[in-house]
């Protein structure tokens, strides 16, 4: 009767598996080891097959390991002597690991493996984590968040802070709120002159601030003999506004009426001066 060799028998229905062969092949040197008087001491129990290790041996995680059975839980390579991580007892390879349980960065999706920023409810790697509008990092004054996104201080008041109505610049602390809009207190100034407003006191024209004599100005309601605004009685003569005790003759200086004045040189003149002039 044919007998067959200790390990190289097959289970019906196909080819052993490695680690049986291997099993049985260790088994195999054991026995012969002992039938020569060479006595093995097992140096452990290995933490994965459960069977006493004769051979090498590695120590890790508080167990005993076959070196071909200390393994990444996940890609199954052999972890010899490479750095490895441990997760709920099971050890990982160090690609492994960082692929499924470190943070990830928000910005590019990858595994952080060192250093971490955490902002926004959100993990970033540090050189990823700069403002979305300029790209720059942030330094010790921080940053300001807007939409889920972060910012540095110029960019966000630049983009969302209100602004001036005189510079259109952001307006970052006190302001003056006048003619619906918002302004530094520099800024708002008579438009013309660019004076400041005395007791906070202006006029309004075409929705900017003017003070009184550029208001009347560009309302076309200045004396034009006194240059001063005029709010009472008004005289409209040669395409020109007056106090009425101002519409007077350019010669004699005496007050006209305006039908009885005779122009001459865009100036008005009364009858007798007209005749002695020009006549």
């Amino acid at each position: 009767m044919a007998q067959g060799k200790p390990g190289s028998s097959s289970p019906p229905g196909g080819p052993p598996k490695p680690g049986s062969q291997l099993d049985s092949m260790l088994g195999s040197l054991q026995s012969d080891l002992n039938k020569l008087g060479v006595a093995t001491v097992a140096k452990g129990v290995c933490g994965a097959c459960k069977k006493p290790i004769a051979g090498q041996v590695v120590t890790a995680m508080g167990r005993t390991w076959h070196p071909e059975h200390f393994v990444c839980t996940h890609c199954q390579e052999e972890i010899g002597s490479r750095n490895f991580f441990e997760r709920d007892g099971q050890p990982y390879c160090e690609k492994d690991y960082h692929t499924l349980f470190s943070p990830r960065c928000y910005y590019c999706n990858g595994p952080i493996l060192d250093k971490v920023v955490t902002a926004l409810d959100r993990t970033w790697h540090p050189e990823h984590f700069f403002c979305a509008q300029c790209g720059a990092f942030f330094g010790p004054e921080g940053f300001h968040e807007k939409d889920g996104k972060a910012y540095c201080r110029k960019d966000y008041f630049d983009m969302f802070a209100p602004k001036c109505g005189g510079c259109a610049r952001a307006i970052l602390e006190n302001y003056i709120s006048a003619l619906n809009t918002l302004w530094h207190p520099e800024c708002f100034v008579c438009r013309e002159c660019f004076t400041p407003f005395v007791n906070g006191s202006f006029f309004e024209h075409d929705g900017q601030p003017y003070c009184e004599v550029h208001y009347h100005e560009r309302r076309g309601s200045l004396c034009s003999g006194c240059q001063k605004p005029i709010t009472g009685r008004c005289i409209t003569a040669m395409a020109k506004k007056f106090h009425p005790e101002h519409f007077v003759c350019a010669f004699c200086l005496k007050q006209l009426n305006k039908g009885t004045f005779k122009e001459q040189n865009d100036k008005p003149y009364c009858q007798n001066c007209f005749l002695k002039l020009f006549c």
